[in-house]
Order: C-alpha cells, then structure tokens, then sequence
C-alpha cells in the first residue's frame, strides 16, 4: 500500500468500527431486526471484495470495497431509519482521522450512503459490489427472534433460507445469486414480493459493473 493508504485489516480491527458495529446490532436486536453485527459485515466486505476481484477490477477498488462492505452498517448505532446517510457521515469522520486519502474516503462514504434500497442505487463500482454483497447475504441464521410464532414476513423469508450463494460466470458476464429456500416456511414468490426492491437494486448495481443479474431460487430463474 502507498502512503497513508489505509487497509481492510486495519479497519477490521479499529475498536470504534467494531464498537459502532455491535451497538448498531444491539439496537436492531431490541427491534426485532435480522442480525447486522461483525459476522454479517464480515461477509459483506469478503464478498464485495471477491466480486470486484473477480471481475479484474484493481486492487485498490477491491481493498476500497472490502472497507466499505465492513463499515456499511455503523449508522444503525444511531437509529435504524436513515443509517445509510448516518453510517456515511460517522465514517467520514473515522476516515478523516486514519488520515485516509481524500478519494479513498469519499469513494466508501459514497458506498456506505448509497447502499440502502429506501434511499441509493449503485453508483460506481465500489457501491456496486457493497450493494450485491449486502442484498444477497441472506441466511437462516441471521434471524434474531428466536419465537418462530412470533416471526413477521421478513423473519420468515429470511429463516427459509438455507443457502444463498453468488456466482460469477465472467466469461458471460453474469452474477448470479443461487438461493435455496425452505418452502415449508415461504415460498419462492414470498421471497420475491418481499425482496423485490432489493433484486432490483442488485439488478442495477451488476449493470453497473457491465454485468447482468440473475436470481435463481430452487432452481426458479425469477429473474
């Protein structure tokens, strides 16, 4: 890395990051949320790193990405609605006090601020891959009620969930994300009602990085 160029495993260890990360969760833990703590924002900068590497993207996209992806939910440490815009402010100044390079910070802040379906979209590749990594991370386990009496939709749509996986055929230009769903709890078109933002949210964010989404549920190609 180059001067004052700040690194994903660096961040992974800052104790506010983390700190802001599981307040955030605790918060959403107390409304009923999916869980949003480090194994999530983990996987988040893991696979939105993967995606731009794949892709042949540079390494510092791909290390930019990762931080994002690991950052984009510390807004939820203030309050659920608007953490995206709050997330994208708290990081600004995180960053700024790293002493991270002017558009290595905006590129994540624009990442993190843009990443909620209710408010952004894709707007370069970094946004891109966050968007793809966090809409396509759902799993059983990510459910925090644990009264499966007391589950809203999306606790049902999320708990059906047994596998979700992405795939990247570069050849053909294609990212696909491959779900398998426990239709004993929804089936596939609940999925799809519930998540149809968020599906055309990834639609736009492959778009972005010249690519095409696919979704294909128990073997359903929905879209």
């Amino acid at each position: 890395m180059g001067k004052n160029e700040i690194g994903y495993k660096e961040i992974r260890k800052n104790q506010e990051i983390n700190g802001l990360i599981e307040r955030g969760n605790d918060v959403l833990k107390a409304l009923g949320y999916t869980e949003h703590s480090r194994k999530h924002a983990a996987k988040v900068a893991e696979r939105a790193g993967s995606i731009l590497e794949k892709l042949d993207f540079g390494h510092r996209e791909v290390e930019l990405a990762r931080i994002a992806g690991y950052m984009h939910d510390i807004g939820n440490s203030i309050n659920r609605h608007n953490h995206a815009l709050n997330g994208a402010l708290l990081a600004h100044q995180i960053l700024k006090d790293l002493n991270m390079p002017l558009n290595d910070m905006l590129t994540v802040v624009t990442a993190i601020g843009h990443h909620d379906e209710e408010t952004g979209t894709a707007v370069d590749t970094v946004s891109a891959a966050v968007i793809l990594a966090d809409k396509t991370d759902v799993r059983r386990n990510r459910v925090q009620n644990q009264v499966i009496a007391g589950f809203d939709i999306h606790d049902r749509v999320n708990y059906a969930a047994l596998a979700s996986t992405i795939e990247l055929r570069e050849n053909k230009k294609i990212i696909q994300m491959n779900l398998e769903l426990d239709d004993s709890m929804c089936s596939v078109m609940d999925y799809f009602e519930i998540f149809l933002q968020r599906m055309m949210m990834c639609k736009r964010a492959a778009e972005v990085l010249g690519c095409r989404f696919k979704l294909v549920a128990n073997g359903n190609k929905l879209c």
